[in-house]
């Protein structure tokens, strides 16, 4: 039996610990009327009896894909862990249909769960899926007194991150292992990060973390201090990445282009502003670009994208940006290619220490127009036995709007 054009042929049902009996009456009626059930071995497990045909969905999760897709016109079930749209499977199967084609009925969530187990208010409370994820994008949130609700893989995945915690300085924190929420499985223990980890912790599990120590904690404003970045000297320097950042002006779901990204500290600064900031650095040398990668790991935005090798040439093709910093490799040329490339709009920052950059930011600001700023900084030093200045070379920095 096949649905007619125009109406949904998948639903996508999101089902708890408690199986069938959790499931509203209208749930329990369309898979009762499905032609075929599919879910990972956990969910089918929770559903037996079914007079549709039932399959098991293959690991890895984007192998299974393909195979749903042909499925289209017969009515199809598709059983995911609590609320598809909350690191769940929803939006990776929503997006290769059309709107009209899926339909879906989310469940209780495990953070819901965890939260009223918890007693923890959800809007306060950072909720993080890292099933799959790198635990170091804990770092940004990792704050004395701050909570999270994290999603994770296992039992192994639960040492792992007392592990980290521990190595950050937050072994003091309150850990609270929840495993198999709302169903008859159900066990709740807490332990602080720096003790010995349960070792028969079972999936489903989420961890509910209050964190405490003594650990450095990541500042929200621009211009952090450079320690938290590593590199061999190529960095923009604290207070002119503040400085540079503020010309930027990073918006939430903005992508940057950071031309000789370096060690990637604006790149990185960009994307630390939301979690939807995207970005690209290019950079020439293979050392500082592993490097960029490997800072922005560390600092939990492993989402960066360092593209290997010299501008202009490797600027084509790429996603348009909303801004571009340049940090390395100004020329005329890139600037001539950056403004044929980038559309009406898109804010320009550049950064010269050289009279000859100097000479070439002025030339440009003549003719396109911007601001000219002269940052000139000094630090106090030791002077025999006293203190002097120590002045820096200046920064010439253009700030434009194409």
């Amino acid at each position: 039996m096949t649905d007619s054009p125009g109406r949904a042929w998948l639903t996508l049902i999101g089902i708890g610990e408690d199986g069938l009996s959790g499931l509203r009456a209208d749930a329990r009626a369309v898979l009762a009327q499905a032609d075929l059930v599919t879910g990972a071995e956990r969910h089918m497990a929770l559903v037996g009896g079914l007079k549709a045909e039932c399959r098991t969905w293959p690991v890895p999760f984007a192998s299974g894909v393909d195979g749903l897709l042909a499925e289209r016109g017969r009515r199809t079930v598709m059983l995911v862990s609590g609320d598809p749209f909350w690191f769940g499977a929803g939006s990776v199967i929503a997006r290769h249909l059309a709107p009209h084609e899926w339909t879906a009925m989310p469940g209780r969530s495990t953070f819901s769960l965890a939260a009223a187990r918890l007693g923890w208010a959800l809007e306060t409370t950072v909720c993080l899926g890292l099933h799959a994820a790198p635990l170091a994008r804990l770092r940004p949130h990792l704050a004395p007194g701050m909570q999270v609700l994290v999603l994770v893989r296992d039992g192994a995945a639960v040492a792992e991150f007392m592990a980290y915690l521990t190595a950050q300085g937050f072994g003091a924190s309150e850990v609270t292992v929840l495993e198999a929420l709302g169903g008859p499985r159900e066990r709740i223990r807490s332990m602080r990060a720096d003790a010995e980890p349960f070792a028969d912790t079972v999936h489903p599990v989420a961890l509910g973390i209050r964190f405490a120590g003594d650990g450095a904690v990541l500042p929200r404003a621009s211009g952090v201090a450079d320690d938290w970045f590593q590199h061999d000297g190529q960095i923009t320097k604290r207070p002119v990445r503040a400085l540079t950042l503020s010309g930027l002006a990073p918006r939430a779901g903005e992508r940057l282009w950071d031309i000789g990204c370096g060690s990637g500290s604006i790149a990185i600064e960009w994307l630390l502003a939301h979690p939807a900031m995207q970005a690209t650095g290019f950079e020439a040398d293979p050392e500082r670009a592993e490097r960029a990668r490997s800072n922005a790991r560390a600092l939990g935005v492993d989402r960066l994208e360092v593209v290997e090798g010299r501008t202009p040439e490797v600027l084509a093709d790429r996603p348009p940006p909303d801004a571009v910093f340049i940090g390395g490799g100004l020329s005329e040329a890139l600037l001539e290619t950056l403004w044929g490339l980038l559309g009406k709009g898109t804010r320009i920052v550049a950064n010269a220490v050289t009279l000859e950059s100097e000479a070439l930011l002025a030339k440009w600001q003549a003719e396109k127009g911007g601001e000219l700023l002269r940052i000139e900084l000094a630090q106090a030093a030791p002077l025999g036995t006293r203190r002097g200045w120590k002045a820096h070379y200046p920064v010439v920095q253009w700030s434009a709007v194409r």
